[in-house]
């Protein structure tokens, strides 16, 4: 594609922390999605966000004013559900938020004798009562499945917990491993690459996670891209072990390289 690129075809592209913050674009968001479109580059944006279904997570984009199209949207839910699907009708009980719940309606619920706990994003409901229930559960026998295990995330409050947490300390306690769904699960990215029709080495991620994006990426054999917004701290950075292919300043020097 360029020679910042050799061999690359088609991308992943992360969302929040690259695109936006919160609910502020971050500057060159647009054109670059406007940039990828003209030259006519596949890409699939990719999602490890489970407060939202993806249509109210598709809604929030569009009033964002990226014009991103539903269909190129993977997310960890949409990913979790293919993954229950292969399992024989299991009782799940959903650790999500009311909206993200949506994408699992085809499956029958229980609080109290589940086959599998799904586990996302439910903010401040974390506290020791509902971490023994779910403890409970799982030396009875039900399975552990995480939307994904990030460590941290930004938020108003800048950097703060993510419910990677949570699922350690679950699985530290029961002697159980999780079934990790979202990044940087290597299934999750051949899901998106499957989508893409590509080979990993023909495909490039770019993230502002060393772990989970960048990580995880290259651990799957593909390109990994880091920008320097979002959640990246050049100190986490400067200790992971991780070591990026590309190191961009924002999302706006793609549409450049390209």
């Amino acid at each position: 594609m360029t020679d910042a690129f050799p061999g690359i075809d088609a991308f992943l592209l992360d969302l929040n922390g690259v695109f936006y913050v919160g609910n502020r674009l971050i500057d060159g968001a647009v054109d670059t999605i406007k940039t990828l479109k003209l030259r006519e580059i596949p890409c699939r944006y990719i999602t490890n966000t489970t407060t939202q279904s993806i249509d109210t997570f598709h809604q929030k984009l569009l009033n964002l004013g990226l014009p991103i199209e539903k269909k190129d949207i993977i997310s960890a839910p949409y990913a979790a559900v293919l993954h229950l699907r292969q399992m024989d009708d299991p009782k799940c009980h959903l650790l999500l938020s009311d909206d993200a719940k949506r994408e699992f309606s085809e499956f029958q619920q229980s609080d109290t004798e589940p086959d599998v706990i799904v586990i996302g994003d439910i903010g401040d409901r974390w506290d020791y009562n509902l971490m023994n229930d779910l403890f409970g559960m799982l030396v009875r026998g039900a399975e552990l499945v995480a939307l994904h295990k990030g460590r941290y995330c930004e938020g108003e409050r800048g950097l703060q917990l993510d419910i990677g947490a949570f699922v350690t300390g679950l699985e530290y306690a029961s002697g159980k491993t999780a079934t990790v769904i979202g990044k940087p699960s290597a299934s999750f990215f051949k899901l998106a690459l499957s989508d893409l029709n590509r080979s990993p080495y023909n495909v490039a991620l770019v993230g502002d996670d060393i772990y989970s994006d960048v990580g995880g990426a290259q651990k799957a054999g593909l390109m990994g891209v880091l920008v320097k917004t979002g959640k990246y701290r050049p100190e986490l950075a400067q200790e992971a072990p991780v070591r990026p292919d590309r190191v961009l300043d924002s999302i706006a020097d793609l549409a450049n390289l390209l």
